[in-house]
């Protein structure tokens, strides 16, 4: 199970949907830092991808409020978006299926924000654009409790060998690149090394990092992924 936060802690989720594809991202504030709780993306069967875009995005916070439940229960939510979704949900128009999400989210200690830290909102977008190119393969991306793997209930839910990706990006005057290590459930190291031809940031290189490390990680068949980086 997921360690549970302090009582004191406010969840704050990020989310993020495409033609095919919804994403939440659990994050934790913590003196202006945000850090990845956990993470979760659907893609949408095919009478689902035909909803409107705020049906999806509503729809969004289903599956992780069913699968988070006790969590939902214990604590105050915090959506942030930039969309009005308390008034969307409390329109006496809404359709069938709007009416009976905004009675299931209803017993949940909910607030909507309307407000943007790019942060976060980055994340969710980056785990939906990276879902909606996989083409359905799964890679799996947990917080891992030591330095040793992933929580004992993941390694159960998700028996598949699991690898380690290391990543790192950075900029000088010299240019900006980013370092890739995977390595194999046997310790083997697979290292990989880009230099960008573009204008990058410092977090612009972490993404690309973490990007490419994925695609490797596709390319050579890996299902289970931890994914480490200082950023």
């Amino acid at each position: 199970m997921l360690a549970k936060p302090e009582d004191e802690e406010v969840l704050i989720l990020y989310l993020a949907v495409s033609e095919y594809s919804i994403s939440a991202a659990w994050v934790k504030e913590e003196e202006g830092q945000q850090s990845l709780v956990y993470n979760t993306s659907k893609r949408l069967q095919d009478t689902e991808t035909r909803y409107t875009s705020m049906e999806k995005l509503v729809y969004t916070l289903i599956p992780v409020a069913r699968k988070l439940r006790p969590y939902f229960q214990a604590h105050r939510i915090e959506v942030r978006t930039a969309y009005p979704l308390r008034h969307i949900l409390h329109k006496l128009e809404s359709s069938g299926r709007m009416l009976k999400w905004a009675i299931e989210l209803g017993q949940f200690n909910l607030e909507y924000c309307l407000c943007m830290a790019i942060k976060g909102q980055a994340l969710a977008d980056f785990i939906l654009k990276f879902d909606s190119e996989t083409d359905g393969k799964a890679i799996v991306l947990v917080e891992p409790s030591s330095q040793d793997g992933a929580p004992a209930n993941v390694r159960e839910e998700f028996p598949h060998p699991w690898w380690i990706l290391h990543i790192d990006g950075a900029v000088n005057n010299s240019g900006a690149g980013a370092g890739i290590v995977l390595v194999t459930p046997e310790g083997h190291h697979l290292m990989s090394a880009i230099h960008f031809k573009f204008y990058v940031t410092n977090n612009d290189a972490e993404y690309e990092a973490l990007i490419n490390g994925l695609k490797i990680a596709l390319d050579v068949g890996v299902v289970n992924l931890i994914a480490r980086s200082d950023s």
